[in-house]
């Protein structure tokens, strides 16, 4: 193809990309200060200096004591709430278990969080399998469709990408020398 060639195919798909490209770029970033100005990024930081207390080999009552006596808890709350999952946090402050629950038709709805140790209710906070930015940021918060257009505008930078090197090997003046041959 001819440089002509590659600068149309290359402006045409820019054009049609940019929107998709800044919506990208905007809600990546939203969500990248969110993330590093969010409560559970200052845990997780504080998290990794500290030990946990239980060590290999543990005994099967480490886990599933703290388990069982949240669930208890869960249960006497939330009674017949289908439990999605259960995570058990030995490094928290206190050691911690969040227990899950989806709705009855399906989706997720609460997490609730115990004291590992004392089987003491924390908190409940609503649970979404993803948080609404990141599912906005790869599209997914539009439905299927959000996602093959999210799909179709990372193919479009890559593209993008592709087509603007070739442009540039096809422009530069290999007869520079120095920094010069490479940015002209």
């Amino acid at each position: 193809m001819s440089q002509t060639g590659w600068r149309k195919w290359h402006r045409w798909i820019g054009f049609g990309a940019a929107p998709f490209l800044l919506f990208a770029a905007i809600t990546g970033i939203i969500a990248g200060v969110a993330e590093m100005t969010s409560e559970d990024e200052e845990a997780r930081e504080k998290a990794r200096e500290r030990v946990s207390d239980v060590k290999l080999p543990a005994p099967a009552t480490a886990v599933s004591d703290p388990v069982a006596k949240a669930l208890a808890e869960a249960a006497k709350q939330t009674e017949g709430a289908p439990v999605d999952k259960v995570l058990v946090d030995f490094k928290s402050d206190p050691p911690t278990v969040t227990v899950y629950l989806g709705k009855p038709g399906g989706g997720e709805d609460r997490k609730l969080i115990y004291n590992a140790k004392t089987g003491e209710f924390l908190r409940g906070e609503r649970y979404e399998d993803k948080p609404f930015l990141t599912r906005l940021h790869s599209g997914e918060a539009f439905g299927d469709w959000g996602l093959v257009f999210g799909t179709a505008w990372g193919l479009a930078l890559v593209v993008l990408l592709v087509t603007g090197l070739v442009i540039y090997w096809a422009m530069r003046k290999p007869d520079r020398k120095g920094l010069k041959r490479l940015f002209w």
